[in-house]
């Protein structure tokens, strides 16, 4: 049995992260507490929740934590809309991070049908 590292939703996650994290350091200063700070969270505690719900024992605390990701993909997701219509996520950049994070939102998705079915 592998661990929660071998996932692929974990192994998207954590590049979703890394790809929030370079597009949110060229933002305005003013944003370092808004919309900075916002999409960084949510982006970093994706992977965290996949990895905790990993580790539980019932397939409804797995399901559990996977819920939590996928609220804050969903919020992630409402964010970057919010940076780009700002101007402060280019086209290119709104539309990797809005793919990987689509991505990653079905994955946890189908991950918690799974577990609850």
């Amino acid at each position: 049995m592998g661990t929660f590292k071998d996932l692929l939703v974990w192994q998207k996650s954590m590049e979703l992260a890394r790809q929030v994290h370079r597009a949110t350091s060229s933002f305005p200063h003013e944003e370092k507490f808004g919309l900075v700070s916002q999409m960084r969270r949510c982006a970093v505690s994706i992977p965290p929740n996949i990895s905790e719900g990993y580790g539980r024992d019932s397939k409804g605390e797995q399901a559990y934590f996977l819920q939590i990701s996928r609220g804050s993909s969903n919020e992630l997701g409402t964010q970057t809309t919010l940076a780009h219509e700002f101007g402060y996520i280019d086209d290119e950049n709104n539309e990797q991070i809005t793919e990987l994070n689509d991505e990653v939102n079905k994955m946890l998705n189908s991950l918690i049908y799974t577990l609850k079915h």
